[in-house]
């Protein structure tokens, strides 16, 4: 018997599916780009505005936390008005949000304004991303384009990064913010209109929002823990006394190893796209027992413990993108707005509350502290699993 959400699928248009994962790929890049080159780009631009670390710290955590109030709105307004206007819309706002940094940000109050309010072209772009994949690619290959539709973030980074001595370097940041902002817009040129698509009656139940929410709050925890690691490693691997080079060569392993495992297991979630939760709750089991690495001494433990806790433990959100929108075709945006949210609150909240550990008690203690929240984000994803197969049972007999 044929599976009543493979059923819901039915009125996926398959006939642009690829067109359709190159839209959500540049859209995710052009919509996240903002804050990656602002870390990028730190040294200078924390020189010429006059603010330490802790600047930086308190926009992109404004930043995160901007993305988190906008999701559940992003959502609505994608379920409203459609993934591709909004998708343009989003890019718009990203390329905006650039070229006012360059134009208009002359101290940190102003950086923080002008990224928070680029930071709702994130939600936008995320979420319109994630309906048009759950609704123009088939579904035995939509695991496979959530996976590499999150790894793509990384390629946000990597360009941030290049950014810093072809641009800022030769003709200063301001100029790679411009340049940044028409990189973005140049995405706009990939988002393809919305197909017809009609939801059909049985459709119409209800979305699964308490599980939806206990996996928000595992995404919090995980989201938390993992942006520290990419937040403090390299500073607290230099205070356990190794070079800083071999301690940035870590973490960008951590980094190729997360973007290969997003594409993986994206790959595996096609074959077997039922147990997707349940592999989460595994990746975030192996990214704690990396976090605990971090906390001994030494160059072994360090290695093992990124590719572990960064490389797994910050692999998942394809997975959990994939697991919603199987679930709720009818409503995909509007569902993930939820869970996305959580995931957000993490990247503001984690570096902010384990900086202040660090602070009074040092860094180990953060890497046990994060392994303890990635450890009970695990449990939580398995409640959250239980739940949503819960609402599948109800669903497939009509009591919802």
């Amino acid at each position: 018997m044929a599976s009543p959400l493979r059923n819901a699928s039915t009125s996926v248009n398959i006939s642009r599916p690829a067109w359709a994962a190159t839209g959500a790929l540049t859209t995710t890049v052009a919509v996240a780009f903002p804050v990656f080159l602002v870390g990028g780009l730190a040294v200078q631009v924390s020189d010429d505005l006059g603010f330490s670390p802790a600047g930086l710290g308190l926009a992109v955590a404004a930043y995160f936390g901007a993305s988190a109030l906008a999701s559940l709105p992003a959502g609505a307004l994608v379920e409203r008005y459609g993934a591709a206007r909004i998708s343009r819309s989003g890019i718009l706002l990203s390329a905006a949000s650039m070229i006012g940094i360059a134009v208009a940000a002359n101290a940190l109050w102003s950086l923080v304004a002008i990224l928070a309010l680029g930071a709702g072209a994130n939600a936008m772009g995320q979420l319109a991303s994630n309906t048009s994949l759950s609704r123009q690619v088939p579904a035995g290959r939509q695991g496979l384009s959530f996976g590499v539709k999150q790894a793509a973030i990384p390629v946000s980074t990597l360009l941030a990064g290049a950014a810093v001595p072809t641009v800022a370097l030769t003709l200063g940041w301001r100029w790679a913010f411009v340049l940044g902002g028409l990189l973005a817009s140049a995405a706009l040129a990939f988002v393809r209109p919305d197909p017809p698509f009609t939801t059909k009656k049985e459709d119409k139940a209800g979305r699964a929002t308490g599980a939806l929410i206990v996996i928000g709050i595992a995404g919090t925890l995980a989201a938390g823990s993992a942006n520290a690691l990419g937040t403090f490693l390299v500073d607290s691997a230099v205070a356990r006394g190794i070079a800083p080079g071999p301690a940035g060569l870590s973490l960008t392993l951590g980094s190729a190893v997360c973007v290969t495992a997003r594409i993986l297991g994206g790959w595996q979630a096609d074959r077997r796209p039922g147990r997707q939760v349940g592999v989460i709750a595994g990746l975030l089991g192996f990214g704690a027992a990396g976090l605990l690495l971090l906390a001994v001494p030494g160059p072994v433990p360090l290695i093992a413990g990124v590719v572990l806790g960064f490389g797994l433990g910050w692999s998942w959100p394809g997975l959990m993108n994939f697991a919603v929108v199987r679930l709720h075709p009818q409503a995909p945006a509007a569902a993930t707005s939820i869970t996305q949210a959580g995931v957000y609150a993490g990247g503001c909240v984690g570096p902010l509350g384990l900086g202040a550990v660090a602070t009074l008690f040092g860094y180990p203690t953060i890497w046990i502290v994060a392994a303890v929240a990635m450890v009970s984000a695990a449990a939580l994803m398995l409640l959250g699993s239980r739940m949503l197969n819960s609402y599948s049972r109800l669903s497939s007999y009509g009591r919802l």
